[in-house]
């Protein structure tokens, strides 16, 4: 097994690819800490792993807030006694504008939990990665200020500054054999992309598969990738597999970007 004995945190568990990060972290044998802002679906995800008979446990954390890191980071360690890959998956989209209509206040707040949000978790989990000389930080980043799209601008700009801040970390925290990567997502096949297609087939009159094909023709794969597929991708970056690597980018996107 992967993960057999490991400890995994993952913030962000929702509907999409944070519930496939615990999911297969634990089937692969992974005590798992999950956190997110919604308590109604991390008390689901928690029953359902545990029923197949993984080990869990969860909490209720609002990443931009340091007390929450740091309360989840102790509930883990005072649990288990030790963490040894974190995956920071908490995001948000944040207020859709354009650059000469936006509200910067909207951007900052994107940049409290996609960027200072993340951060703050990890700070929160070095002090323990430190004493056992060894840890993973997964910092997953996205395509959107690589390959921009309109009005998603305090997205893209928050999830550029978690790419640049991993490498300060990797390059700081090296040190104490805690390495730092990011996964860089592209288009993922599941609930949230899912929804929002199917709107726009339904608006369209046209099957789901018709409104995606302007994307997937741009994908060298041919398709969206499952959000499973693209979970394992991620899980694979907190294992001794790339005990080597440190502050690198792994675009994951079925080849739709090559920097």
């Amino acid at each position: 097994m992967m993960f057999k004995d490991k400890v995994v945190i993952i913030s962000g568990i929702g509907p999409g690819m944070g519930v496939e990060l615990a999911r297969i972290a634990a089937k692969e044998g992974a005590r798992v800490a999950i956190s997110s802002r919604t308590q109604p679906f991390l008390e689901e995800t928690a029953k359902s792993i545990s029923h197949a008979g993984g080990e869990i446990i969860w909490r209720r954390v609002d990443i931009s807030k340091n007390e929450d890191c740091k309360a989840f980071a102790k509930m883990v360690i005072d649990k288990w006694g030790r963490i040894d890959a974190l995956v920071n998956n908490a995001a948000s989209i944040g207020a859709f504008s354009t650059f000469e209509e936006t509200d910067f206040e909207n951007w900052r707040t994107t940049a409290n939990i996609n960027l200072f949000g993340s951060l703050q978790m990890a700070q929160a989990c070095v002090p323990q990665m430190k004493k056992q000389g060894k840890g993973y930080i997964v910092n997953v980043s996205s395509m959107a200020h690589k390959k921009p799209l309109p009005a998603q601008g305090g997205y893209g700009t928050s999830k550029a500054g978690l790419e640049g801040a991993s490498k300060f970390m990797a390059l700081e925290l090296g040190k104490y054999g805690i390495r730092v990567n990011c996964a860089r997502m592209g288009w993922m096949f599941g609930p949230p992309v899912t929804d929002f297609f199917q709107e726009q087939a339904k608006a369209a009159g046209v099957d789901i598969k018709v409104a995606l094909q302007p994307i997937a023709q741009n994908i060298a794969l041919g398709e969206l990738q499952d959000d499973a597929d693209c979970a394992k991708a991620v899980l694979i970056m907190c294992t001794d597999w790339i005990s080597a690597v440190s502050g690198a980018v792994l675009d994951i996107n079925g080849g739709e970007f090559m920097p």
